[in-house]
């Protein structure tokens, strides 16, 4: 008995267009489903230190522009800036739209739904990608059984015809066969290990979201911070210390 009859090789140039087909497809959603692990894995550290920054830098700003400077990135990649600069504009529309419908809003009702859509946004983003990962952790394992069961047919056909019915004759075939769903599962579980990470990480990344979204909307609304205009027509909130003047 040869040993190289069994060789991965062997399989590859044996099978037909359905088990290649099998083959390349998994070898695919292995490689979109590590990109897309070490990516947002990556991309949920750099947001880690984003909500250690707002937490712990932001508030101890002497100003709204300093505590500003602070958060890094734009407001596509930090969720925290995102929010900060929201209802910085929030504040500064409401105070120039009382004529509109939504300038009939309280500060507080406007402020709320202005940071809720900023934190619909980000976790829009946080999750972008996670949907692969759920799909390869589900379909993968029966994308392998399908060419294992290709395999075994035609290796039972095959076999058929031959009339040789030895072990030695059969094992080999069915043996190649078997490896398809083998690669099926180890495409599979780093997918499903991946998405509940993600997950995780992302639940404990917009908890902090939200309790930052709730120290910003108590000092837009009960702080009501004064806001000035650049020239070139950009709001700007001058000072991080509540004055305690209401409302609207």
């Amino acid at each position: 008995m040869n040993p190289n009859h069994f060789s991965l090789a062997n399989m590859w140039a044996q099978g037909d267009f359905v088990t290649r087909s099998v083959a390349i497809a998994l070898l695919l959603m292995s490689i979109v489903s590590w990109y897309v692990i070490v990516t947002r894995a990556l991309r949920q550290m750099r947001q880690r230190r984003m909500a250690h920054a707002a937490t712990a830098e932001f508030w101890h700003a002497q100003s709204f522009s300093e505590g500003l400077h602070l958060l890094d990135g734009t407001r596509e990649d930090n969720p925290f800036r995102n929010l900060a600069e929201e209802g910085r504009d929030a504040v500064a529309h409401h105070r120039d739209s009382q004529g509109d419908l939504h300038g009939q809003l309280t500060l507080s009702d406007w402020v709320t739904s202005c940071l809720k859509r900023a934190i619909d946004e980000s976790v829009e983003r946080m999750q972008s990608g996670l949907s692969i990962l759920a799909s390869v952790g589900s379909t993968a394992p029966f994308v392998g059984l399908l060419g294992t069961v290709w395999g075994i047919f035609h290796a039972l056909v095959s076999i058929g015809f031959s009339g040789q019915v030895s072990i030695d004759k059969v094992a080999g075939p069915v043996g190649e066969s078997l490896i398809m769903t083998a690669f099926g599962l180890v495409v599979a579980i780093p997918a499903v290990l991946g998405y509940n990470a993600l997950t995780r990480g992302n639940n404990a990344l917009l908890g902090r979201i939200n309790r930052f979204a709730h120290d910003l909307h108590a000092y837009f609304v009960t702080g009501a911070p004064a806001v000035r205009t650049e020239p070139g027509g950009k709001p700007v909130l001058t000072s991080v210390k509540p004055s305690h003047a209401g409302g609207r």
